[in-house]
């Protein structure tokens, strides 16, 4: 399995995830300097480079904020750490807060995590109606969880500089 490299700004601010053979070639390329490695390395006839983990961009580039995201089931589930946001069971389904046959809209503020069992009492009730209360108010996915989307977890060499950003991955 090919590992994943987490690149950072050269102001240290996360940018993307790539592959480990990716990561190598900006190394060789001189375009990223490493900045914690693996136990792993590529090697070739004549040369070995470390796998790096993290690696920062030798020069500073200016990232335009990209446009908000739809709602999809995996970003939820990610973002409510795939538990109910009703009873805190292990969710199964999403639910619309303020249901869409009431007019509720399918956005980051309006779309939680939700048990079947929880799911099905509430149905097109709001969560008051229900007798239900959210663990959370709901809200667009953080930084850290697209990065965690991207990589397919997070590995704690990453932690340093991903959860002073804001994020806290027992949240």
């Amino acid at each position: 399995m090919m590992s994943r490299v987490l690149v950072l700004n050269a102001t240290f601010e996360p940018l993307a995830v790539v592959s480990a053979r990716r990561a190598v070639c900006l190394v060789l390329d001189r375009k990223v300097e490493m900045v914690h490695s693996t136990d792993r390395a590529f090697r070739s006839e004549k040369r070995s480079v470390a796998v790096p983990s993290v690696v920062r961009l030798s020069r500073y580039v200016n990232v335009p904020r990209a446009p908000r995201r739809s709602p999809n089931r995996r970003a939820i589930f990610a973002r409510d750490r795939d538990s109910c946001q009703y009873c805190g069971a292990r969710a199964e389904t999403m639910d619309h807060v303020l249901p869409r046959s009431r007019g509720g809209q399918h956005t980051w503020e309006n779309v939680v995590a939700a048990c079947r069992r929880c799911n099905a009492s509430k149905r097109d009730r709001l969560p008051s109606e229900s007798g239900m209360r959210l663990s959370r108010r709901p809200a667009p996915p953080s930084a850290v969880t697209w990065v965690e989307l991207a990589a397919g977890g997070l590995p704690d060499v990453w932690a340093d500089y991903l959860l002073p950003q804001g994020d806290l991955r027992s949240a």
